[in-house]
């Protein structure tokens, strides 16, 4: 059929003939699709070369070059841009904007732990880490009278064991799948990155409940959990190399038990590689003693296990196996429950579950864990529009049109399709402002990049900003209510390929 269908070289060809050069430096620029969707309309494609259709000609760049300049603002543009990031020129600075991202909120939590304090995955990828271990810690530290600044989980603790799981997991899904092609986009995707520092609420669920928790002082992070990108190289290395040794023994048509002792053998080596980085955790099993001081000056210690402190010291107050993840993608259909092929850390572990509702249904279980006093885990996409610095997440703080003329006009099901858009980084949701019909106007949120950003490691997020980059909350049937609780026990999945950006993690 060539460049163009049927359907579309059926244009209007009783029209005189225009050179292309008069059509392309006719046009004003195409700030939208819709302006953009009459432009071959009166071109007649049977009587042009290809190469006449491609808009960049001398003649042409001359006079967009002529245009470009007659426009005094493009200098002055030139010149701003050309000094500072785009990012500060945009940033709007109005009194009106300043007054609405105020750090004032009418509902918080009573306590959620301090930002400072060993709550910074650095140069890291381990955020969704760092959120569950910031909202379980809240509810340890109101049970047991901890001072806000004084207890932490172990972040590296189920760092470790993730890491190995999802080695593990890699070579089951490479034996699983010998028979695909090495080059089909299938395989592809698995060797891309096996063991990657992210994750989703679910792989938590299946850590914990196999392995437990620890307070962070049983195994704390090291040079190589905190900056973590050759570690995760030369592990990925070698599990490729693995990989390829274990289709070629299926295509060979080993033994089964030469196939199994190969995989045991790989997996030792990987354990040896994560703990010399890392270091050793102990087993689920393995006694250790957990020691503090409580708010009132009174010592206190426990004889306890990694799985021991999870069952006893957390679980009554925060079961992980009982909370779930309720997302907002407009591209699929509400109410349903929905899974990604291929997506896990754990080989035999729970799925990715996710049920898929409007995002104003999300907002209103989220108000309902807040003035509950339960911070909520949340999944978004933090790089649109937001400030580091200020920690401000604000889609109308930046203005793309007085610079570019056009403003960025995709909507979150677009962002979805095309990959703009997915999620990249978990935090907690601490507090809202509400107005005075209960409408939210901004959330207060608990990162876990230091306390050197945003305001002492909070962060504020505008119900704008909310709308269109947050994906995911994680919450319990007593806020979800039986509804959306019902559909997340029907496991009756929708399945998702493995490549869709539902998938990615956090």
């Amino acid at each position: 059929m060539g460049l163009y269908s049927s359907k579309e070289t059926k244009v209007k060809k009783q029209l005189p003939m225009k050179s292309v050069d008069q059509e392309i430096t006719n046009e004003k620029a195409y700030g939208s699709i819709s302006d953009f969707s009459n432009y071959f309309q009166n071109l007649d494609i049977d009587k042009l070369n290809i190469s006449d259709l491609n808009p960049i000609s001398n003649n042409t760049l001359s006079t967009w070059e002529s245009d470009f300049h007659s426009k005094t603002k493009n200098k002055l543009t030139q010149n701003v841009l050309a000094n500072n990031p785009i990012e500060k020129v945009i940033n709007q600075t109005s009194s009106s904007l300043s007054n609405k991202d105020k750090y004032l909120f009418n509902v918080t939590v009573d306590t959620i732990g301090s930002p400072s304090h060993l709550n910074n995955q650095k140069s890291s990828g381990r955020c969704w880490i760092f959120a569950t271990c910031n909202v379980i810690r809240s509810h340890i530290i109101k049970q047991y009278n901890l001072k806000d600044d004084e207890f932490q989980l172990s972040q590296s603790y189920l760092y470790f064991y993730d890491k190995l799981e999802k080695a593990n997991y890699f070579l089951e899904n490479i034996d699983d799948t010998y028979k695909e092609e090495l080059d089909s986009r299938l395989i592809q995707y698995l060797f891309k990155d096996p063991v990657g520092d992210g994750g989703q609420h679910d792989m938590i669920v299946n850590l914990v409940e196999k392995y437990g928790l620890t307070p962070n002082e049983i195994f704390i992070d090291n040079s190589q959990s905190t900056s973590s990108s050759k570690i995760n190289y030369i592990i990925t290395e070698k599990l490729r190399e693995f990989g390829l040794k274990i289709r070629d023994l299926r295509s060979k048509k080993a033994p089964e038990h030469v196939v199994k002792n190969f995989k045991t053998s790989a997996m030792k080596t990987i354990y040896n590689t994560i703990s010399l980085a890392i270091g050793t955790p102990p087993k689920p099993s393995d006694e250790f003693t957990w020691e503090y001081i409580d708010k009132d000056g009174k010592y206190k210690s426990y004889k306890t296990t990694p799985k021991e402190f999870y069952e006893k010291f957390v679980k009554s107050k925060y079961d992980v196996s009982e909370h779930f993840s309720l997302i907002h993608d407009p591209r699929n259909e509400y109410n349903k429950l929905y899974t990604v092929d291929r997506l896990n850390n754990i080989f035999g572990g729970k799925p990715i579950e996710y049920v898929n509702i409007d995002i104003d249904d999300i907002k209103s279980v989220a108000i309902k864990m807040l003035k509950d006093n339960q911070p909520i885990f949340f999944g978004s996409d933090v790089g649109k529009f937001g400030d580091r610095t200020t920690g401000i997440l604000d889609t109308t703080a930046y203005d793309y049109n007085t610079v570019f003329d056009y403003d960025l006009g995709l909507n979150k099901a677009e962002r979805l399709k095309t990959g703009s858009s997915l999620m990249t980084h978990a935090m907690v949701i601490t507090g809202v402002h509400l107005d005075e019909n209960e409408k939210p106007i901004r959330w207060k949120i608990e990162n876990s990049w230091g306390d050197a950003v945003g305001k002492k490691g909070y962060f504020l997020m505008t119900d704008e900003w909310f709308n269109e980059y947050v994906f995911q909350i994680v919450t319990s049937q007593k806020y979800s209510g039986k509804k959306y609780y019902d559909i997340w026990k029907s496991k009756e999945y929708n399945v998702l390929p493995y490549y869709d950006p539902m998938g990615s993690l956090a």
